[in-house]
């Protein structure tokens, strides 16, 4: 995880402990007189509070794990009678979330909070608890959309419109911090169209707020003073106060209706090769530092206008360092947005729109076979390793080989192959494990 920040807080403890704070956190507050409308007590803060709240929803994700019971013998002398059996514990995730669809029952949150769940409760504001199926999640942009199996009769919050927010806006967060329920907390938009990277990936387009975001508030949402959704609250910075992000919610927005229609968001492409910009070609450019890409033409970054021997070195404002940075950048990109690329052609700087193309699992392997000469067929949820091109970059490769993982992600189906290369597609080097003959090995593939 990137050292500057704290991202995708949720709140993880043993499940007594939980299950007593939830306790101590949902006791009912004695009911209070109504204030009148015309109080000057009654401010938007506290209007677009009482209109929203009841929509916003306390998330608990529970995963069962198996601890081996190791018995006082054996722990200390090595020998006596095998207690050592499995025991199960519970462990749960503690998040927030928001009811966006209540005939429906869809509530948006991030994916980070119900990741590993085998069991998602949704906990709402009057008391009411339900289970929930998780409808799709995407972790390279973290943010999931679960079902609530229940009456869908529920309150929703609308969908604002994030495209107009103004630094210096005011903006509320509810959620649940530390397992106090409905916590609510105000303040501004400090920036937008921030960009922050972590070991999960580059995450673009945030919305910077002071307004204060704790450890269980991830997946609560960011309102208006109008009581409208413009962004689901995410991540912290680490070492500062006051600096928080927020998913805007059109972006969220297009993630959501891709994954309530067809469960996933489409991976997105530009068609084009690239290399990364050594010391030397960066003095020969006259960068300060190695920073960029060398493009070709491709489509649809050819149709736009890109050149053999340029240079991007931002997408959309964020800096583009290398190749692996460049993926990932794109991978945080929604369908059908266009990308404005910086682009140095020579000594010249230019801005070039394009709207990158869908990139399908069919394109994936073919370029797959070009780039790595592998084919594989499926079969009893293994890969195999059907067969390689001679020479080329996996020639060392036989038939039959089971291709295991690569780059750290497992491999057992036709769509696992696919993701795990269109995120290593540019990479130098790639480290595959192999089961050859029933043994585990690590081979790595040198793509240059």
């Amino acid at each position: 995880m990137h050292p500057s920040f704290s991202l995708f807080p949720s709140l993880r403890r043993a499940a007594g402990t939980l299950a007593c704070l939830a306790l101590l956190c949902t006791a009912t507050a004695p009911a209070a007189a109504p204030v009148p409308d015309s109080s000057p007590r009654m401010t938007p803060v506290v209007r677009a509070v009482q209109a929203t709240a009841p929509a916003v929803v306390n998330i608990t994700s529970t995963h069962v794990v198996e601890r081996q019971r190791i018995s006082p013998m054996d722990q200390f002398f090595g020998f006596g009678p095998g207690f050592d059996q499995p025991r199960r514990q519970k462990r749960v995730s503690l998040g927030s979330g928001v009811i966006v669809d209540g005939k429906r029952g869809l509530v948006l949150t991030n994916a980070h909070v119900i990741a590993g769940g085998d069991e998602v409760m949704i906990h709402l504001q009057d008391g009411r608890q339900f289970p929930a199926v998780v409808k799709g999640a995407e972790p390279d942009f973290d943010l999931a959309v679960l079902e609530i199996q229940g009456p869908h009769d529920l309150p929703a919050v609308p969908l604002g419109d994030s495209s107009d927010l103004m630094p210096g806006e005011t903006v509320i967060a509810i959620g649940n911090p530390f397992g106090f329920n409905h916590t609510v907390t105000t303040g501004v938009v400090s920036a937008l169209g921030r960009t922050i990277r972590s070991e999960s990936g580059v995450f673009t387009d945030l919305v910077q707020t002071d307004a204060a975001i704790n450890p269980g508030n991830s997946g609560g949402p960011l309102l208006n003073l109008e009581g409208r959704l413009v962004g689901i609250n995410t991540a912290v910075h680490a070492r500062g106060e006051g600096i928080g992000f927020a998913i805007p919610v059109n972006k969220a927005r297009r993630v959501m209706d891709d994954l309530v229609g067809q469960g996933r968001v489409a991976p997105l492409w530009l068609g084009l090769a690239a290399d990364d910009v050594d010391q030397r070609m960066a003095m020969a450019l006259g960068l300060r530092e190695p920073c960029g890409i060398r493009l070709y033409p491709g489509s649809p970054a050819g149709k736009a206008g890109i050149e053999p021997g340029d240079v991007i070195d931002s997408i959309n404002g964020s800096p583009v360092r290398d190749r692996r940075e460049y993926v990932n950048i794109l991978r945080n990109q929604v369908p059908g947005a266009e990308l404005t690329l910086g682009v140095l052609r020579g000594d010249k700087p230019e801005k070039i729109r394009v709207k990158p193309a869908s990139f399908d699992d069919a394109t994936a392997l073919s370029l797959m076979q070009e780039i790595w000469g592998l084919r594989v067929r499926e079969a009893d949820g293994l890969m195999l390793v059907r067969e390689t091109r001679r020479p080329g970059p996996t020639d060392f490769l036989r038939p039959g080989d089971v291709i295991a993982a690569i780059g750290g992600m497992r491999i057992r189906t036709t769509a696992d192959l696919v993701n795990a290369f269109r995120r290593e597609r540019l990479a130098n080097q790639v480290l595959m494990q192999i089961v050859r003959d029933g043994r585990p090995y690590y081979a790595r593939v040198l793509l240059q």
